[in-house]
């Protein structure tokens, strides 16, 4: 159990002998400064509203009830009735040689879907593809730590008007003899020859218009063309999830065209509920929970008059599978925040519908866009779209270039591994450790730097709790030792350790990693104060100190090189 359950559970215990309503709660959180002590409870002031009571007065009746014998060794009452905790040291050590692995022991799994990624097949993975790859990667990590059971859709776009022209072109390379997987090699490349086509040629665009139609009537010759098109494009991206060292494979590609089977039965569901009714030979579902200012309900056509059927009945159709096949007890969607509109519409008709069940939790967690140093929408140079493929390459060859200049004696294969984790990393990082609902600037000097909050600077302070363990001749996984708190630096840092499990939590219930990014950057910042603070192999320490600050160290090293890997971010043993 972690310390801040610990408490909540002997101060909730305090507050209903002190006779306060069970509803009310201690209000945990770390003290701000360590004048104020570890923690501080501020549930007495909410509690002293509702009652009508003097809030110090309530505050010292929940101190007086409150058993914390051998956990706290202060407990004050400060301003108008905050409540603060100052932890014992020997508690803390004794913590820390206890915790174990799962927070999942202290709670019921989920069975969690999450959609993410969810690229556009007729391209290659772009730059807007990163945010919600990583962030989704990140949650599907951390909640598979905590225990819950994790059901990952790759929703990508394989369907549509597109594929029709895609199809025509590549009919014309076969035609010339070319093979099929050389001519789909670039395929940005292959899907502006069609574009061009289609603009420039009617005969072409007739023909790639007359595809559609018979490749959604599942004609044999369109839909060969086009599963050899899926097949190669699927390949593509699964060779970018492998660099970008992201959890997704073939298993969990569940594309649009997977529910083109049920969209005709779920129109007819939602029109026999009088859900989806008649406008203009269109099918139309109006969403008075989503009104304008002017009361205008909010229209979702989920059948277009010339009988097609659009995103939106498709994304209904995931979600009924998600929701009912799956059974999903959470379902989440990582999409940038423009479709914000078009998740409130799903969710609500889905709710409406009862394609999803009122307990069934359905999250969209928006993000913002990746900018360039000029404040717009990162481009090349010449303005175009920056491939994934492309940035990977030169993330590798700038971390290449830092560490040959910082490390003159590795060779090239060891340069090659560490510049491959130390890019990779810093792409990722840059990304995760911002507020994931705001706009970032992409920088390379910045995200590369070994300085401040940064992939390098934890893969950096990983790397030198490791060397300490080379230097002392101790196998760091081996090694196991009482921790002795004897300094304000140890206390930090082993508080900040003990504080790992209760940031999982956070991400795991707000989805937003830049929490655990900033838990690793502080506990990278409070092991190299306790570095600085409390020598580890110097001859004069004590054998006991010696080995408590090992295992200070090696708990450090494990918790890092943990919260990176939640954050798909790998670890060297050098650098």
């Amino acid at each position: 159990m972690s310390i801040k359950n610990h408490l909540n559970q002997r101060l909730s215990a305090a507050m209903i002998a002190a006779g306060i309503p069970e509803d009310c709660q201690p209000i945990l959180a770390l003290s701000a400064r360590p004048q104020f002590g570890d923690y501080q409870a501020n549930g007495a002031m909410a509690a002293a509203k509702r009652l009508g009571v003097n809030p110090r007065a309530l505050a010292q009746q929940i101190v007086d009830q409150v058993d914390l014998k051998g956990i706290a060794e202060r407990i004050e009452i400060a301003g108008p009735g905050f409540i603060n905790l100052h932890l014992s040291r020997t508690f803390i050590g004794e913590q820390l040689g206890s915790s174990s692995d799962p927070v999942a022991c202290e709670r019921t799994a989920s069975k969690v879907v999450i959609d993410y990624s969810s690229p556009n097949l007729a391209k290659e993975m772009h730059v807007g593809h990163i945010r919600s790859t990583i962030i989704g990667d990140c949650l599907a990590r951390v909640l598979e730590y905590r225990g819950d059971r994790v059901i990952r859709q790759n929703h990508m776009g394989d369907w549509g008007t597109q594929f029709g022209m895609l199809i025509a072109e590549l009919e014309l390379h076969l035609g010339a003899g070319e093979r099929g997987d050389l001519a789909l090699n670039d395929l940005e490349k292959f899907y502006q020859q069609a574009k061009r086509h289609f603009d420039e040629d009617p005969d072409f665009a007739d023909r790639a218009r007359a595809y559609v139609v018979r490749l959604q009537s599942g004609d044999e010759h369109c839909l060969a063309l086009w599963q050899q098109f899926i097949a190669t494009s699927v390949a593509h991206n699964l060779e970018i999830y492998r660099r970008l060292n992201v959890g997704l494979s073939a298993e969990h590609v569940q594309p649009e065209s997977t529910y083109n089977s049920q969209l005709e039965a779920l129109v007819s569901k939602l029109t026999e509920c009088g859900l989806a009714v008649d406008d203009q030979g269109a099918k139309v579902i109006f969403l008075d929970d989503l009104a304008d200012k002017k009361g205008q309900p909010s229209a979702m056509i989920i059948r277009k008059s010339d009988g097609g059927f659009l995103y939106a009945t498709t994304d209904l159709a995931a979600l009924e599978y998600r929701a009912q096949t799956l059974a999903a007890d959470r379902i989440l969607y990582f999409i940038d925040a423009r479709q914000a509109l078009h998740m409130k519409q799903v969710f609500s008709a889905g709710r409406k519908a009862g394609l999803v069940a009122a307990d069934v939790d359905l999250e969209h967690h928006a993000f913002g866009t990746m900018m360039g140093r000029d404040g717009k929408p990162f481009k090349t140079r010449d303005g175009g779209t920056v491939k994934l493929a492309s940035l990977i390459d030169e993330a590798e060859e700038r971390a290449g270039r830092l560490i040959r200049e910082k490390n003159p004696n590795l060779d090239d294969r060891q340069v090659a591994d560490i510049a491959r984790k130390l890019g990779i990393g810093a792409i990722k990082y840059a990304d995760l450790s911002k507020t994931r609902t705001t706009d970032y600037i992409f920088d390379w000097e910045a995200m590369l730097s070994f300085e401040g909050n940064t992939a390098p600077y934890l893969q950096y302070a990983y790397t030198r709790i490791c060397s300490i363990f080379r230097r002392a001749d101790v196998d760091r996984d081996a090694h196991a030792a009482p921790v002795i708190i004897g300094t304000d630096a140890e206390k930090s840092l082993a508080l900040k350790l003990l504080q790992f499990d209760e940031t999982i939590e956070q991400v795991a219930a707000e989805c937003y990693p830049h929490v655990l990014c900033t838990y690793l950057y502080d506990l990278a910042s409070a092991y190299m104060s306790f570095y600085e603070c409390c020598p580890i192999l110097k001859s004069d320490v004590r054998p006991e100190d010696r080995a408590s600050r090992l295992q200070l160290s090696a708990l450090s090293a494990t918790t890092l090189a943990r919260g990176l890997d939640l954050l798909g971010i790998e670890v060297m043993q050098q650098m």
